[in-house]
């Protein structure tokens, strides 16, 4: 073995990349980083009825999406993920391959039979019906469900008859009577379990067919890994995957357990909770820089005052020290403000280009075809057309209306609903929110006709925040009109909303011919509500 620290995830691809997942995938990288280590992703995929290429895909993308990237795995990180199963011998990265367990056969069977040759494991031909009676009539007595070793002693011309009839078999490891397994947690500290309240386990229905706790065993001895960081759900694994090392004469590894993510009601996060799945909160609009730093705070306390950390600082902070035994609460609010946080910190050019694919898939704008020019030491700029307005938008133009709620959004998917306003040709509202608390809707439709009669005798270029601000607050005062009275008014007719930008911000981007259409339809809506 390697004195080299060495951690893994292995997860199954019988669904999407999970939560839980990602956060032992992150907290198995940042302490293999801490300690110049490797960190290994391997795909267990055994199951071959339930496996699915669609779901590593989504694994693997899930990963290097939040820019966890492995050392070692069945594809290079780097690299588009084109061929998830099926690919050529040797396209995977590092020395241990293949890291899927369905290209490890060969290996496992070879240690199979290793332990039925050494009496270590035997042939099991009890069938299911038998084995849940076993387990009824157990429960009846208050006695832990294990099997009760039936086929443990079975002649050998006893098994051969068996075979001869066709009987179906599962090969079961031998777990030693009267054994005190003990191991060091290092998260929870002794940990200590009963050999003879576990009763001899399946490992494998054949010999070409292994089950999860025997194939682990053998991946984590030939891929040398050295700590096995996962959830606590595993704890009651560990003895059988320590006895099973013992038997085949590997070393112990060490052990840490997670504690599992709840939901706000301290159950087992779920469905019920909300998104479990990764991809549901990418495509939410959650940044991977804040899910990173979300999910290091699930179980995790750095001992420090300081709430967001990038991933550089991850590394250098983390320590399994700090991972604490109880539940970690699962706590969107706290999701929302951190996204909020790297929103803002945002490029605009990188935001925009985040923020299209929403309001493309909103319907707001689309592509205009062959309309792409590049800008040097950038990126490649797409011109778009409004599909509501049937106006062209450039990028430019875009990031100017994004800018608008930078401040407020917390997630990306929002971006449709809050600026709706400027994608629609007309807006609906009810006149009754264009008063400005208690002032008469005649001083209201007055002091839009006066806004009105002054914008139209601006030129164009004069409709930008900083030369419309100072000018209209001048008129304001000139007219004698209230600042609410005056702008609230305004702002309601140019967005319909009552809570958006300013109304400097709006008319900055609606420009001129939109801005005086929106309060002319404003006054309208007054003059129909005033006797």
């Amino acid at each position: 073995m390697s004195n080299q620290i060495r951690t893994r995830i292995a997860p199954s691809p019988t669904g999407n990349l999970h939560l839980g997942t990602a956060r032992a995938a992150l907290f198995n990288y940042l302490f293999a980083k801490k300690h110049d280590g490797k960190f290994i992703l391997r795909i267990e995929d055994t199951d071959l009825e339930r496996s699915d290429p669609r779901f590593e895909k989504d694994i693997l993308e899930g990963l290097r999406w939040l820019g966890i990237t492995w050392d070692e795995g069945p594809i290079n990180p780097t690299q588009p993920p084109l061929k998830i199963r099926g690919g050529k011998e040797g396209l995977y990265i590092g020395k241990f391959g293949p890291y899927r367990q369905s290209e490890r056969i060969e290996t496992y069977k070879k240690y199979l039979q290793k332990l039925l040759d050494e009496n270590k494991a035997y042939y099991c031909f009890c069938a299911e019906s038998e084995l849940e009676k076993e387990r009824e009539s157990q429960k009846t007595v208050g006695a832990p469900p294990k099997y009760s070793g039936k086929c443990a002693n079975l002649g050998a011309q006893e098994l051969k008859d068996l075979k001869k009839q066709g009987k179906k078999s599962v090969i079961r490891f031998r777990i030693p009577k009267n054994r005190k397994v003990k191991f060091k947690d290092l998260i929870r500290g002794d940990l200590e379990f009963d050999s003879n309240l576990i009763g001899d386990i399946v490992i494998a229905k054949d010999l070409n067919t292994p089950l999860y706790n025997f194939a682990v065993v053998i991946d984590d001895y030939l891929m040398q890994i050295s700590h096995i960081i996962r959830g606590e759900d595993h704890i009651s694994n560990t003895p059988k995957q320590i006895l099973m090392q013992e038997a085949l004469g590997f070393p112990t590894l060490e052990f840490a357990h997670l504690p599992l993510i709840l939901g706000p009601d301290r159950t087992k996060l779920s469905k019920r909770h909300g998104a479990t799945s990764l991809n549901e909160y990418k495509k939410t609009g959650y940044l991977p820089e804040a899910m990173l730093n979300f999910m290091a705070f699930l179980g995790w306390n750095p001992k420090t005052k300081k709430e967001v950390f990038s991933k550089e600082e991850l590394v250098a902070e983390f320590a399994l020290t700090g991972v604490g035994k109880s539940g970690a609460i699962f706590n969107i609010e706290r999701l929302d403000w951190i996204n909020g946080l790297y929103v803002r910190r945002m490029g605009i050019d990188k935001l925009t280009e985040l923020c299209v694919p929403y309001l493309v898939e909103a319907g707001y704008i689309q592509k205009i075809p062959n309309s792409k020019f590049q800008i040097p030491n950038k990126f490649q700029i797409q011109n778009y057309k409004m599909i509501k307005t049937d106006k062209k938008i450039s990028f430019k133009d875009l990031e100017k209306v994004i800018a608008l709620e930078q401040e407020r959004i917390k997630k990306l998917s929002e971006i449709p609903k809050v600026l709706d306003f400027y994608f629609k040709k007309d807006i609906e509202y009810e006149p009754d929110l264009l008063i400005w608390k208690k002032t008469d809707k005649n001083k209201i439709r007055k002091n839009l006709e006066i806004l009105q009669k002054f914008l139209e005798s601006l030129p164009e270029k004069d409709f930008e925040k900083k030369n419309l601000e100072k000018k209209i607050k001048n008129l304001i005062a000139k007219e004698k009109m209230g600042v609410g009275e005056a702008l609230w008014p305004v702002r309601v007719a140019l967005s319909g909303k009552q809570g958006s930008p300013g109304p400097f911000e709006i008319i900055e981007v609606l420009k001129k011919e939109r801005t005086l259409d929106r309060i002319r339809g404003a006054i309208l809506k007054l003059s129909k509500n005033i006797p």
